[in-house]
């Protein structure tokens, strides 16, 4: 399933309230990639790093990630899906819940490109979906759509 180009997805990014303006992209902010694969956070890290990201942290689960979140202000956050205990979809919803992080941009990552699985993460305000394996150009693509540039 092709996600970048559907324009639902687009409208729906678009209509995520950020207060009807563009979100501004900074490769200085701070990116927080949360993955419980440590091989996958170090790739992702890499990439990132290639992007010009270089204010990145990580975390192991949601549970953790929501944590941090709670104690430092991201600009970007990078999950993936399957994790445990709290799975990247759970964390999702944690976040749109909270009225202190529910802004932040959310990029979801997974090795599954189930339809079910990304209209489950558009309902839960997924920014934007991305899948497994990928590259720092899709990766660039991705963030890029969700800072509207």
């Amino acid at each position: 399933m092709m996600i970048m180009g559907d324009p639902q997805l687009a409208s729906y990014n678009a209509s995520l309230g950020h207060g009807g303006r563009k979100m501004s992209f900074d490769p200085n902010m701070r990116v927080l990639v949360v993955d419980d694969y440590r091989t996958m956070v170090r790739i992702i890290r890499n990439l990132l790093k290639q992007l010009g990201f270089t204010n990145v942290d990580e975390a192991s689960d949601g549970s953790s990630a929501l944590n941090m979140m709670r104690e430092n202000d991201y600009g970007l956050v990078i999950s993936d899906w399957n994790m445990e205990p709290m799975t990247g979809y759970e964390f999702l919803r944690e976040v749109r819940a909270d009225d202190e992080l529910q802004r932040t941009p959310f990029l979801m990552v997974t090795a599954e490109s189930k339809a079910e699985n990304v209209v489950a993460a558009r309902h839960a305000g997924v920014n934007s979906y991305i899948v497994k394996p990928f590259n720092a150009n899709t990766l660039r693509a991705k963030i890029e759509s969700i800072f509207g540039k």
